[in-house]
């Protein structure tokens, strides 16, 4: 290795001389609150447009002093530090508006996955313990079913607020959105926004960034209950300043792709955020459709797309995709789930945009790793720590380190690591470690890194395969799936079984063109012919499409949970 210890390599940071010219080791972040980033793009260029919605353009005039105003309204009804502002919306300049008019009055932002049903809307508002909603008339009546007394407010709001003038009216007239109630507890945001008069700059809350949660967002629960990740205003804005070192460094009034939910911390920060860092313009989209996505790109000229796998699997699958010019993109980057390798290749000739594969977690604001978008990159890997952070890769059980090239769990420590679990002090004990002078977050991820300090993510602790005593990684099996002519998606799980312990079983969606032409045993035999025996397919479901996240992560949970049902292990 060359080093005495795995700590001496990690201390080392081997991984900075791999970083893209300008990039440096360190930068300074500065101590502010989140909604400074604000503050400042609104100052200097308040006639830019920061949102394109559905065509509407909204300047950062109108949403510097929107937010203003909502906050003024918080305020009159006694919402102030602490206290917690929970948005149950799609991507909507309404979303950004009530985000940071509640960082102006020191509020903590919880932000609600729309798909959610009565039930987990009832969770997380209880769990958060919010005192006021901020949702879409469309979701009137899960909302009325699952709102608990201890929220005191509603703010009501709807996609036609912010549309075009003619839109508007077409929208309401296709869509027929639901009158809510109007009282003392429910009210219009249109009503909060036009009737109340922006804070004075004095009367923005005082904030210590290190110490004061600016959003409390929820996990995804893929395993047993959502948690909520506190994380600080420096945890946010930590994270903005490593985004933009990493490759914009300093660029400004950029043209963003906003796919990625804003509910979702990877939409967060590296769009919402960063946009409005950047003081650049973000095009809307308050569901997924990626044929609007391709047109835009091409209509509004679009420099930057954060996506995931999943948007950019329908993208090169796209029917129409050379219809349209997307060569205007110049940096695409892909988290929350693993990219295939066949996949990245097919889109970066489609475009001519680098796209680069990143990694993260909601619990780290997200962004830890990317790789280097000029420089060397490395296929299948999740690129290199960004500046100010140590990723290590650990034990499972204990605190120690291991090598590069041994797999163990992807442990991380920066300034972009939450402050902790909502109220869960046992998960936070299972959560951190200290060792060698620094606290350390365990991702759950087993994974390893090389001499270069190049990571990759083998796979998540929970999804590890064990077939007759060998460890199978289901992303392995994936990647090799990927690279065959007919697949769209695969995704890989262990299915119980008496002798072997569990089996791998491939889940396939097939190219429309393949469809009735290909059959489980072609599959198998293409995994036969590129892997070892014991990780090879036993079992190969067709299927329409996946069970998915709203951010486009492939399930395996659902269908572990589906072959555990079949085998009358789970009820």
């Amino acid at each position: 290795m060359g080093y005495s210890s795995p700590w001496e390599f990690y201390s080392s940071r081997p991984w900075v001389k791999s970083y893209d010219p300008g990039v440096l080791a360190d930068i300074s972040i500065p101590e502010v609150p989140l909604y400074k980033v604000l503050d400042d793009s609104a100052s200097m260029w308040p006639d830019r447009s920061a949102f394109i919605f559905l065509g509407r353009r909204v300047s950062y005039r109108e949403f510097h002093e929107s937010a203003l105003r909502f906050a003024s309204h918080l305020r009159s009804r006694g919402i102030g530090k602490g206290d917690v502002v929970a948005l149950f919306l799609p991507n909507t300049p309404q979303f950004a508006i009530a985000y940071y008019g509640s960082l102006y009055v020191g509020a903590i932002v919880t932000t609600i996955n729309p798909l959610y049903t009565a039930r987990e809307l009832r969770f997380q508002l209880e769990d958060s313990k919010a005192r006021v909603l901020v949702t879409l008339d469309m979701f009137k009546d899960k909302v009325l079913e699952g709102l608990p007394d201890s929220v005191e407010e509603v703010i009501w709001t709807g996609i036609q607020e912010y549309l075009p003038f003619l839109k508007a009216i077409g929208y309401r007239i296709k869509f027929k959105p639901p009158k809510p109630p109007e009282d003392s507890r429910n009210l219009r945001f249109s009503k909060v926004i036009g009737e109340s008069k922006p804070i004075a700059d004095n009367e923005k809350a005082e904030i210590n960034p290190r110490e004061d949660i600016a959003a409390l967002v929820y996990t995804g629960g893929t395993t047993g209950l959502p948690k909520g990740a506190m994380l600080t205003h420096y945890n946010i804005v930590a994270n903005i300043y490593q985004i933009d070192a990493w490759w914009f460094r300093g660029r400004k009034g950029l043209i963003f792709v906003g796919l990625l939910p804003w509910f979702h911390i990877y939409g967060q920060t590296a769009v919402l955020h960063h946009g409005i860092f950047s003081a650049s313009t973000i095009i809307v989209y308050p569901r997924p459709d990626i044929e609007a996505v391709m047109r835009d790109i091409a209509r509004y000229k679009a420099d930057v797309f954060h996506g995931v796998p999943t948007a950019y699997v329908a993208v090169v699958n796209h029917p129409r995709v050379r219809e349209f010019n997307l060569r205007s993109l110049k940096a695409c980057i892909s988290g929350a789930a693993p990219l295939p390798v066949a996949v990245l290749e097919s889109f970066e000739k489609l475009t001519g945009a680098r796209l680069r594969e990143g990694y993260g977690l909601t619990e780290t604001s997200p962004v830890t790793h990317v790789n280097p978008i000029e420089g060397k990159y490395k296929p299948g890997s999740i690129g290199l720590p960004v500046p100010n952070t140590i990723a290590a890769i650990a034990d499972l059980e204990k605190p120690v380190l291991l090598p590069p090239g041994q797999v163990g769990e992807v442990v991380i420590s920066g300034p972009q690591v939450m402050k902790g679990y909502y109220n869960r002090p046992e998960e936070n004990l299972v959560a951190f470690f200290e060792a060698y002078g620094l606290r350390w977050f365990r991702t759950g991820d087993m994974g390893y890194v090389d001499e270069e300090g190049y990571f990759y993510i083998v796979d998540r602790k929970k999804d590890l395969i064990k077939y007759k005593g060998y460890s199978v990684f289901p992303r392995e099996v994936e990647e090799v799936l990927y690279k065959h002519e007919c697949i769209k998606e695969a995704a890989v799980i262990g299915k119980p079984d008496p002798e072997a312990g569990e089996i791998p079983k491939a889940f396939i969606v097939l190219k429309d063109e393949c469809k009735g032409k290909v059959k489980a045993e072609d599959i198998i035999e293409y995994a036969r012919r590129n892997l070892a025996p014991f990780k090879i397919p036993r079992e190969v479901e067709f299927r329409d499409d996946l069970p998915k996240t709203i951010v486009g992560k492939i399930l395996r949970r659902i269908l572990r949970e589906e072959e555990l049902r079949k085998a009358g292990l789970l009820k």
